[in-house]
């Protein structure tokens, strides 16, 4: 409830991360819609009351309704949220446009850059719905599937343009162990959340190849400074990067064995080819197409990105690792704050 407003929620995409959350939305709501694209996801979700495919061994409450009709699950509701890999949100929210309330809040769940484009997650929901732009917000942060889903503690940031709609969509999204706090910096929470992806694909890298506990805290470090100077250049305010969704979210996917995003860096860290290991997930590693498009906001923007260059190198064009890890330590020192 917010203000005597009763919502009603709908997730788009159920993978782990959306199968999660509308787990932990259904302790507060009745009737949770969640969008599954695969049809054995749908069915697993019907007949066992668990998303085997994506997140096995996780009760899913009776109030998660699992659909395969895109339109009938997002039509009538007023808050929309897209748990979709970056790359696909662009299509599913031009399919759902139609089909969704003229008032309703749409908030991306999705870390990711588009490539080409470099349109952040919001953008690309504003584009397919102008009529809903004004009520476009984020959610990011620490957020593990599985432990979210266990209802473990867990908190995280919910942002848009327009703080009164960060504030709708914080009563509305927040569970009794999953703690939101809103605000308005929607750049920098994007930011954030998309390249902590590829620092924990280099985190992954420096574990791999046996680098030890300082050469991962230094990875850190310089990962967030990195991070940083991109989300201010792009108008984002500096604090929001010392927050759940900059530091929080940097520290849990480069340290957390659950990370997908450091599991794919630790393998490509001993020798495995990126080709083999992707194709071995059946889950997305976000970090691998954000890695092109830090690149090109590096070029575009002018702001310095040594890591996420040389992540892009390894991952795309074949660089080896050793060879990119001394390359960075090559080169000319300066002051820790530039």
């Amino acid at each position: 409830m917010n203000g005597g407003r009763k919502e009603s929620v709908a997730v788009v995409g159920a993978g782990s991360w959306g199968t999660a959350f509308a787990a932990m939305l259904a302790e507060r709501h009745d009737d949770v819609a969640l969008w599954a694209h695969e049809a054995e996801v749908c069915d697993s979700l019907r007949r066992y009351r668990e998303n085997r495919p994506f997140l096995p061994g996780v009760s899913v409450p009776a109030a998660v309704r699992p659909t395969n009709d895109l339109a009938a699950a997002v039509e009538g509701r007023s808050v929309v949220a897209f748990a979709v890999p970056s790359h696909l949100l662009r299509g599913i929210a031009d399919r759902a446009a139609g089909h969704l309330s003229g008032d309703a809040c749409l908030v991306s769940l999705a870390k990711g850059v588009e490539n080409g484009t470099l349109r952040r997650m919001t953008e690309l929901l504003s584009e397919a719905s102008p009529s809903n732009a004004s009520r476009v917000g984020v959610l990011s942060g620490p957020t593990f599937a599985r432990e979210v889903a266990e209802g473990k503690p867990t908190g995280a940031t919910v942002a848009s343009a327009d703080l009164s709609v960060a504030r709708r969509l914080q009563h509305a999204l927040c569970g009794s162990r999953f703690r939101l706090y809103a605000d308005e910096d929607v750049v920098g929470i994007e930011i954030g959340g998309a390249l902590k992806n590829v620092m924990a694909i280099a985190a992954g890298i420096c574990d791999g190849l046996g680098f030890g506990h300082n050469a991962r805290a230094l990875l850190i470090s310089r990962g967030l400074a990195e991070i940083t100077r991109l989300g201010v250049r792009l108008g984002a305010d500096p604090r929001t990067f010392a927050g759940l969704s900059g530091m929080g979210d940097l520290v849990l996917t480069c340290t957390g064995d659950l990370s997908r995003n450091r599991t794919v860096g630790m393998r490509v860290g001993r020798g495995e080819p990126i080709g083999e290991v992707l194709g071995g997930m059946t889950m997305v590693a976000e970090g691998y197409r954000t890695a092109r498009s830090a690149v090109e906001l590096s070029r575009r923007t002018g702001v310095p990105m040594p890591i996420s260059e040389q992540v892009y190198r390894i991952l795309h064009e074949g660089k080896d690792a050793r060879e990119a890890v001394t390359e960075l330590f090559a080169r000319a020192l300066k002051r820790e704050k530039e």
